[in-house]
């Protein structure tokens, strides 16, 4: 999960990690007591709803939605990872936008698929795309998103990840790290 344009986390964003599983942890038992069966993912989610204020789950499906939220509570509680949505399901229209403007950019219609595809498509639109930060929340979910249904699809995109619960796809980076130790 190379890139040009990642930043390394510095010392607030190691704050807000801490911060947030604080957080967490302060609002594990009213989440308890509100739902017992689901508390951590619940108290996950507050805390970094707070973290990650203008994240939207709307217009998920339903599996991709408790996949997401399933994987970034284990990042959390195990890890201290932080996983933010920046953006999920996508209105056709503003996906089309997208698409339009970056056509625009780039000057052709094959050129802007390596970065937008148009509304029929779009995984964003059938609501089982994500797009994630931090890039470390990306690493993490990289690593142990299969076990969720979720796969980094792009390798020219270190933030997008899909809903695919019974896949066939290429085991992530992870996977194949664990199989070659395996050895």
């Amino acid at each position: 999960m190379n890139g040009p344009h990642i930043v390394p986390p510095g010392p607030r964003d190691r704050l807000f990690a801490v911060l947030a599983v604080v957080l967490a942890v302060l609002l594990l038992p009213v989440a308890f007591v509100r739902h017992p069966g689901r508390a951590r993912e619940l108290a996950c989610g507050w805390a970094l709803g707070i973290r990650f204020p203008a994240e939207d789950l709307t217009g998920l499906t339903d599996g991709t939605k408790a996949a997401f939220t399933a994987a970034r509570a284990e990042a959390l509680w195990r890890h201290g990872q932080l996983i933010g949505l920046t953006s999920g399901y996508r209105d056709p229209l503003v996906q089309q936008r997208l698409f339009d403007q970056e056509v625009r950019r780039v000057g052709s219609p094959a050129a802007a698929r390596m970065f937008v595809l148009p509304p029929a498509e779009s995984r964003h639109v059938k609501g089982t795309a994500l797009d994630v930060r931090p890039f470390e929340g990306a690493r993490w979910l990289d690593e142990h998103g299969a076990r969720y249904g979720l796969y980094r699809v792009y390798d020219n995109e270190w933030w997008h990840f899909e809903y695919h619960p019974d896949a066939d796809l290429p085991p992530t980076t992870q996977e194949i790290r664990d199989a070659v130790q395996a050895r």
